[in-house]
This record gives structure tokens, C-alpha cells and sequence, in this order.
């Protein structure tokens, strides 16, 4: 038995093909190549044109509501490249390109689909300069998230060990190149943010080495742009050279020209911090003195003024001359104390900085999550243990409970 040929509408061929070039994932996001014809700007604000090549040509449309800001770059004879996604255009039954973004024929793809991001991107307002949050000052805890087998860690790792010792680093290694590092970029940056607080880094940095355009795209991709823009803790972005931008670099709150210049950014120096305590120190000793000398000077003055009052009365004079002598040996008593308490101060302070500790050859000890160890009877054999001494950090094991 021969099967009936089944005869379909026009509209419902229209409306198959509509439907079979909007279910292709490669035809919604696609880039063309061309030389523009047929322009024609709509009092709507929508613009019509076709872009074409020795070979062919396609009909395209960019609305109003997509072309904001890139009209002028339309011109006819112009060589561009067109984004967007390839439909039909059903009441004439005609292949047409909606088209969202445009660019000059002379940027490479991988730039010009960075422009399109970053302009999608700005107009949600993730590069908002408002948002951006300042960083903490003294970091207790400073999380990484980058390959564990590049150089970008060990980097990191010298600069804080210098700068600020007395900071534990919460490792998340990632993948940072490739299909997969966006995801895990991203992962990362998440399992940081929800760490108990008692474990949870103070600031984040995130970036790896330097390489080509393809090689740092994972830090273009949605998936990290977003995870920077949620995250709870303030990000600094080190990525690839000083002349590499990235999409990750402009939602950071903070951009570094490369992972060690970021560590040195996120960790204060101790020496400068160490001078910082001791100018405050003398500073108080030296506003002290100043304030005794000036009350010193305002009874010697206060003095003066009664005696020249009462020169007729000699012993009356020899009182108020007694007085004086006892009102001066009182401040100078008070002045001498007042500077020894201050200095009593100082080296309590200094004795009681972990700097200052440090430098006396001593070194701090903590557990594998950075928590201080205050007694032998809290570790066991086999485990590892990081010590700090002035000059850096260093890993540690134990070999036996005694």
C-alpha cells in the first residue's frame, strides 16, 4: 500500500524551519563576516541591512533595543563582523540574521566577542565602580584560588611568607586553562566564600600566569565573571601580565598586574608596620612632654602676675615664692613619671608584639588550618604543622607522640 504524501502549508514550513534553526545552539550564537549593503535606518530606530561576501549574501536585522551605542559603526561598504543568531523571518518566509552586536572587520573574534561580553556585562551594571569593596588591612586569612602546578602560586606564596607572615593561606586549587577551568575557577571562588567563619580567608585572591588570548579566556567566561561578582569576600584579580585585561580584572573590586603584585597588595609589610608602632609610641611620649612643658609655662606665668600684684608684701612674696618652688618640683615629678609610664608602655607593647617575638628567635606554630598550637599534647604524629619565623614560613612533620 502505497502511504499518502502528506501537503503542508506554507506557514508550516515557515514555522518548521523558524523552529529547526532556533533549536541549533551553534546558529544563536554565531559570528559573520562581512560587507554591509542595503542600509536602511527606521524612524523606529531599528536597522535594516544586508552583509555580504563574494559568495553570498544574508538579510539582517538589529533593533533598537540591541543597537544602542553601535548605529554609527553601520555604514554602507563597511567590513564588519555581526553577532547574533540566524532565524526566519516567517510572514515572508525569508533567512534573516538578528543581530545584537557589531564590530569592526579588522578585530580578531576573540577580542571582538570580548567586547560584546564587557558591553553586556557594563550595561548589568557588574563593573559598577560603587560596589567595589575596599580591602582588609590586616588579614588574618588570604585565600588563593589558582593551579597548584604553576608559578603563580609559589609566587604568592614568597611574597606573603616576606610581607606578613602572621597570615595563613586558604589554598583552592583550580584548572586554569581549558574547557573545564571556567567551572572550576568558579568553584573555587564559591567553596572559599562557604567556609565556616572561623575558617573563611579575610580577601580572595584569584588569577594565574601569564599566556596567550585563548589561554586566559576561562577568566572571560560567565561562569567566573559571576562567581567574582557574588562573592561575600572582596576579590583581587591577577591575571595573566600588566598588559592583560580580562573580564574577571573588571568585576574584581580590586585589579593587580600579576599574582605577586596582588599578594603585595592584599598583605601589609611588617617592618612598615613594625615603624608604624614605634612612631606612635614616641609620638605620645613627645605629646606628653609638650603638654607638661606648656602647663609648666602657664604657672610660671600665673605666677608672675600674682607677685607683681603684690610687691608690697614681702612675706606674703616668700609664700607664694615657696608655692611656686612646690607647684614646679610637683610638675617636673609628674612630667618624669608621666614619660616613664609611657615608656613602661612601649616595651610592654613591643614585648608583647608577634613581631617582636619573632625577631627574638622564637616561631609560631600552627595547625594544618592555620589555627595557633599551644601545646605539644595537641599534636599527634604525622601531623603537619606550619612554623613561622621572621623570615618566612616553613612546612613541618611530626615524627612521634614523644
Amino acid at each position: 500500500m502505497v502511504a499518502r504524501p502528506e501537503v503542508r502549508s506554507v506557514w508550516q514550513v515557515a514555522r518548521y524551519l523558524r523552529e529547526t534553526l532556533d533549536g541549533d545552539p551553534r546558529l544563536r550564537d554565531i559570528w559573520v563576516a562581512g560587507e554591509i549593503s542595503n542600509l536602511t535606518l527606521a524612524s523606529s530606530g531599528h536597522a535594516y541591512f544586508t552583509i555580504k561576501d563574494e559568495a553570498s549574501q544574508l538579510r539582517c536585522a538589529f533593533f533598537r533595543s540591541q543597537n544602542v551605542g553601535q548605529v554609527h559603526r553601520l555604514q554602507s561598504g563597511a567590513s564588519l563582523i555581526v553577532h547574533g543568531a540566524i532565524s526566519i523571518y516567517e510572514p515572508r518566509g525569508e533567512l534573516q540574521m538578528i543581530v545584537d552586536f557589531v564590530q569592526p572587520a579588522g578585530v580578531g573574534a576573540l577580542q571582538a566577542e570580548f567586547e560584546r561580553r564587557r558591553a553586556g556585562y557594563a550595561e548589568e551594571g557588574l563593573f559598577d565602580p560603587a560596589r567595589k569593596r575596599p580591602l582588609p588591612r590586616f588579614p588574618r586569612r588570604i585565600g588563593v584560588v589558582t593551579s597548584a602546578q604553576g608559578a603563580a602560586f609559589h609566587d604568592i606564596q614568597t611574597v606573603l611568607e616576606r610581607r606578613w607572615p602572621l597570615a595563613t593561606i586558604v589554598f583552592a586549587p583550580a584548572l586554569v586553562q581549558g574547557d573545564q577551568a571556567a567551572e572550576a575557577v568558579a568553584g573555587g571562588i564559591r567553596a572559599l566564600n562557604a567556609l565556616p567563619e572561623d575558617r573563611r580567608p579575610d580577601v580572595l585572591i584569584v588569577g594565574r600566569g601569564g599566556g596567550s588570548a585563548e589561554d586566559l579566556w576561562a577568566f572571560n567566561e560567565d561562569a567566573v565573571v559571576r562567581a567574582i561578582f557574588g562573592s561575600a569576600l572582596p576579590v583581587v584579580s591577577a591575571v595573566g601580565h600588566e598588559t592583560d585585561i580580562t573580564l574577571a580584572d573588571l568585576v574584581a573590586d580590586l585589579r593587580a598586574p600579576t599574582p605577586s603584585a596582588a599578594a603585595e597588595t592584599v598583605a601589609p609589610d611588617r617592618g612598615e608596620v613594625l615603624r608604624s608602632v614605634r612612631s606612635l609610641l614616641n609620638g605620645n611620649a613627645v605629646r606628653v612632654t609638650r603638654q607638661v612643658a606648656v602647663a609648666r609655662q602657664q604657672v610660671d606665668r600665673g605666677l608672675l602676675r600674682m607677685e607683681r600684684r603684690l610687691p608690697e608684701a614681702a612675706s606674703l612674696h616668700r609664700h607664694v615664692a615657696t608655692l611656686a618652688d612646690r607647684m614646679r618640683h610637683d610638675v617636673l615629678r609628674r612630667s618624669g613619671e608621666a614619660r616613664e609610664q609611657t615608656i613602661g608602655v612601649a616595651a610592654r607593647l613591643r614585648t608583647l608584639s608577634p613581631l617582636a617575638t619573632l625577631e627574638r628567635g622564637y616561631a609560631l606554630v600552627a595547625d594544618e588550618d592555620g589555627r595557633p598550637v599551644a601545646s605539644a599534647s595537641e599534636v599527634q604524629s604525622r601531623d603537619l604543622l606550619g612554623v613561622t619565623w621572621r623570615d618566612g614560613t616553613r612546612r613541618a612533620r611530626v615524627e612521634s607522640d614523644a
